[in-house]
C-alpha cells in the first residue's frame, strides 16, 4: 500500500526509488540516502559508480554507517571523538535536512566534514543541518565519503585503473555534488544556488571540488573554514614511499593483496603509518590528497585563482590559534626549548633568519614560551598565511573574498587551547547541545557563547542565501581588499579589523 506523508514522516519520489524520511524538530530529514554504489570488492580504490537504485520505499529515517576510520573508546581531550561506530565500506550516503520537500527552490548548503583525512562523518550529530534548515530556510546536505586508506591511499596504475587515477575521496564528493544538483529540487532545494562549505580537510576538499571541470557551473559559492592550504601535496612519485610503507605495515606486497584484506586490517596499519610519517613540529598527516594529474591537476588553492572557479563567491577564515588543537596538550611539546623551535623555524626560513623570526613571534605574544612560538608558526604556515595569500591574490584580481578570524578562546584545559582549530564549528552550527561531549566547549560563558553563535550562524546563512554574509545584528563586513584588508574578528565583541593578520602576513611575505 502506498504511504502518505504524516506528522512524523515524509516521502520523496526519486528516479532511483522512493524515500521515507522523518520529521524532527519541524524539519524533514532524510538519512543515509545513497548517492553512489557501495565501493566494495573490485570497486575499492576505484572512482565512484552510479547507485543501481532500489525497489519499493527505502527507509531514510536512520543514519547509515560512517566511513571506516581508527576509533578509540572514550574519544580525545579536545573533541571527545570525531567518528563512532558503526563503520562500513558501504558508506557513500547523504543526510538531507529541509523545511519541506516541496517546490520552494531554497538555497542549498552542502557540508563536507574534516578530520585530517582520516576521521569524521557527515552523520555526526555535531553536523546536524537542522539549525540551518530551520533558521535559514535552507536545504542542508552533509556528505559521507571515503577517508583514511580507503579514500586517500594512492595505489598507482593497476588493473581497472591503468591511468593511475587517485583520490577516491574526490570522486565520491563529485558524485555527491552531481547527485545533489540532479535531485535536490525534489527536497525543496534550488540546484542553481548551491554553496559548498567545509572545515579543515573538508575545506581543502571544497576547493578541490570547485576546480573540477565537471563541477563548473554547479557550485555558486564556497565557505572555507580553516583550510590547510599550507600542505605540500605529493605527486605520484612522492607518494610512493607512503604506499610502500602502508603495504609493509598491512603485511602484504601488492595492491591486489591489499584489496583482499578486510577493512579493519587497513585501520590497523593506519596507526603505524602515523608513526612512520610523523615529523617533529609538523601536523600529522599520514594520508594526503595526491596531485595525480588526472583527478587533481594542481594544488586546490590554485583552483580559486585560475579558471572558472575564480567567478564563485568565497568566504575564508581561520582560528587565531589553530595549532593549539594538536600541540597545546602534548607534554613533549610543552617541554620544547628555544633551540628545538629555532631549528624548526629554520626548516622554513633558513638557519640565518631563524633567530630573528623566533624573536618576532616572541614579541607578538608577550611572555611566550617556546611551545607558543612553535604553535603560532604552525598556525601561520598551515592555515593563516596561505588563507591570507589567497585573499590577497583574489583581491588583486578583482575577485575579493570575505575573510574572518575566530578569536574567542575556550577556558577548557586551563585556557591552553585558546581559540583552537575546530572551535568555531559549534558556533557556526549554533547547536551546542550536540557538542556537550566535546571537552573544548567546557566553561564557555553561555551568554557570550550563544550571542556569538547567533551572529556567526546568521552570517553563514546570509552568505549561503546571497553571497554576502552581512546581517542586521553584526558590524558591517566588507570584502578583503588590498587597501583595507578587512577581516571580521569573531570574539566576545565582533569587530571588523583592518589587516588583522598583518604581522604574520609581513613576516611570511604574503602581500606588500
Amino acid at each position: 500500500m502506498a504511504l502518505t506523508p504524516g506528522p512524523d514522516h515524509t516521502l520523496v519520489a526519486l528516479p532511483a526509488g522512493r524515500l521515507r524520511g522523518a520529521v524532527e524538530g519541524g524539519v524533514a530529514v532524510f538519512r543515509a540516502v545513497p548517492y553512489a554504489a557501495p565501493p566494495v570488492g573490485d570497486l575499492r580504490w576505484r572512482p565512484s559508480q552510479p547507485h543501481p537504485g532500489w525497489t519499493g520505499t527505502r527507509d531514510a529515517t536512520a543514519d547509515g554507517p560512517s566511513a571506516p576510520q581508527p576509533y578509540v573508546e572514550g574519544g580525545d581531550p579536545v573533541l571527545g571523538g570525531h567518528g563512532s561506530p558503526p563503520f562500513d565500506e558501504d558508506c557513500l550516503t547523504l543526510n538531507i535536512w529541509t523545511p519541506a520537500a516541496d517546490e520552494a527552490r531554497r538555497p542549498v548548503l552542502v557540508w563536507i566534514h574534516g578530520g585530517g583525512f582520516v576521521s569524521g562523518s557527515g552523520s555526526l550529530p555535531n553536523y546536524s543541518g537542522e539549525t540551518f534548515a530551520r533558521d535559514g530556510d535552507l536545504v542542508m546536505v552533509s556528505v559521507n565519503y571515503r577517508i583514511g586508506p580507503l579514500g586517500y591511499l594512492y595505489t598507482g596504475p593497476e588493473e581497472g585503473n591503468s591511468e593511475g587515477a587517485g583520490n577516491p575521496w574526490l570522486s565520491d564528493q563529485l558524485a555527491a555534488l552531481l547527485w545533489i544538483a540532479a535531485h535536490i529540487a525534489s527536497f525543496g532545494g534550488d540546484p542553481e544556488n548551491i554553496t559548498v562549505a567545509g572545515q579543515s580537510g573538508g575545506a581543502l576538499s571544497t576547493a578541490s571540488l570547485a576546480g573540477l571541470p565537471e563541477a563548473q557551473g554547479v557550485i555558486k559559492r564556497v565557505i572555507l573554514q580553516s583550510p590547510p592550504f599550507g600542505l605540500d601535496l605529493p605527486g605520484p612519485d612522492a607518494y610512493a614511499d607512503r604506499t610502500s610503507a602502508f603495504l609493509e605495515l598491512a603485511g602484504v606486497k601488492t595492491v591486489a593483496e591489499l584489496r583482499e584484506l578486510p577493512w579493519p586490517a587497513l585501520m590497523g596499519a593506519t596507526g603505524g603509518l602515523f608513526a612512520r610519517t610523523a615529523r617533529w613540529g609538523h601536523w600529522p598527516t599520514p594520508f594526503l590528497p595526491v596531485v595525480d594529474g588526472i583527478t587533481l591537476t594542481r594544488h586546490p588553492v590554485e583552483a580559486l585563482l585560475h579558471g572558472a572557479a575564480t567567478g564563485i563567491d568565497v568566504m575564508i577564515g581561520w582560528t587565531r590559534e589553530e595549532a593549539n588543537f594538536g600541540f597545546a596538550l602534548d607534554p613533549g611539546y610543552a617541554a620544547a626549548d628555544r633551540e628545538q623551535v629555532t631549528a624548526r623555524i629554520a626548516e622554513t626560513f633558513g638557519a640565518d633568519a631563524a633567530p630573528g623570526v623566533y624573536a618576532a613571534y616572541e614579541r607578538a605574544r608577550p611572555g611566550a614560551r617556546p611551545v607558543h612560538v612553535l604553535m603560532d608558526l604552525i598556525t601561520d604556515e598551515l592555515f593563516r598565511v596561505p588563507a591570507v595569500r589567497l585573499a590577497e591574490a583574489r583581491a588583486a584580481s578583482g575577485r575579493p573574498v570575505w575573510a574572518y578570524q575566530f578569536d574567542l578562546p575556550t577556558p577548557a584545559h586551563g585556557g591552553r587551547l585558546g581559540a583552537a582549530h575546530c572551535l568555531e564549528l559549534p558556533f557556526v552550527f549554533a547547536n551546542f547541545d550536540q557538542w556537550a561531549h566535546a571537552p573544548f566547549v567546557t566553561g564557555l560563558a553561555p551568554a557570550v557563547r550563544d550571542g556569538l553563535a547567533q551572529t556567526m550562524h546568521r552570517a553563514w546563512i546570509a552568505f549561503a542565501r546571497t553571497g554576502d554574509p552581512n546581517h542586521a545584528d553584526m558590524p558591517a563586513w566588507d570584502p578583503y581588499d588590498r587597501e583595507w584588508r578587512t577581516t571580521m574578528r569573531f570574539d566576545s565583541a565582533v569587530t571588523a579589523v583592518g589587516d588583522l593578520a598583518g604581522d604574520s602576513r609581513r613576516l611570511h611575505g604574503a602581500g606588500v
